[in-house]
């Protein structure tokens, strides 16, 4: 699925090289040369991972890492550190650091995507393309397609952004501010009660095949996703 990635890279060239990769793989590119520039875009929107070089001008990429990890908004944002840095020490500080992979330079852009896919399959299993079959309920991000017992289920596409996420985090309790930065993204701005409407909407949808159940409203906290329907 197409993810929104930040590249803080200080060398045109190899920003360049980089952004087109991912363009032609389907992501969104967001550039900056340095810190600054960097946290002036995910001010304005959260990148759903950070493509990191370790020697920036000004504010250093192992800095930056450290202020992301430690900033609540930006922690839970996936970060590869690029550097030609690559001694086992500096691969420890760079991890240390906050960093979730480490990519010593020159590396290939084929090994680049590789590491991206694998980062975001650990760290944002909601943004790969992979099918998820839970109980029978099966989602296919790919394709667009939601089947439950091989019956085919319509669904809206932001009720399908919605199951994605939940069949992704199965059995955590997730409020409705999170749920709205995570589905709708924390740069959209909608009521919480949003989501109660298309939580009512996503059961609706699975109510034909019995699997609406597994959508359940925790009182006072929110909704989880359980992988194990409850016996009526």
């Amino acid at each position: 699925m197409s993810s929104t990635i930040l590249v803080v890279e200080d060398e045109p060239a190899i920003q360049e090289l980089i952004a087109v990769n991912l363009s032609f793989a389907g992501h969104k590119v967001l550039r900056a040369f340095d810190a600054d520039q960097a946290q002036t875009l995910i001010r304005a929107e959260l990148p759903d991972l950070i493509l990191l070089d370790w020697m920036l001008p000004g504010t250093s990429g192992l800095a930056m890492a450290r202020k992301l990890r430690n900033d609540e908004r930006t922690r839970a944002v996936p970060v590869i550190m690029l550097t030609a840095k690559g001694s086992e020490q500096d691969k420890v500080d760079g991890l240390e650091a906050g960093a979730d992979d480490y990519i010593t330079k020159p590396f290939s852009p084929k090994e680049l995507m590789a590491r991206i896919k694998a980062v975001l399959r650990r760290r944002a299993p909601q943004l790969t393309d992979d099918v998820i079959d839970v109980g029978g309920l099966k989602l296919d991000p790919v394709t667009h397609r939601l089947s439950g017992n091989a019956q085919s289920l319509q669904i809206g596409p932001t009720e399908f952004r919605l199951l994605h996420f939940f069949m992704t985090h199965p059995e955590r309790v997730f409020s409705r501010s999170q749920l709205l930065d995570q589905v709708w993204g924390d740069h959209v701005f909608v009521e919480e009660r949003t989501v109660d409407v298309h939580i009512r909407r996503l059961r609706k949808a699975l109510e034909p095949s019995g699997h609406d159940a597994h959508v359940e409203t925790v009182r006072g906290s929110g909704y989880r996703f359980t992988a194990q329907l409850p016996t009526r």
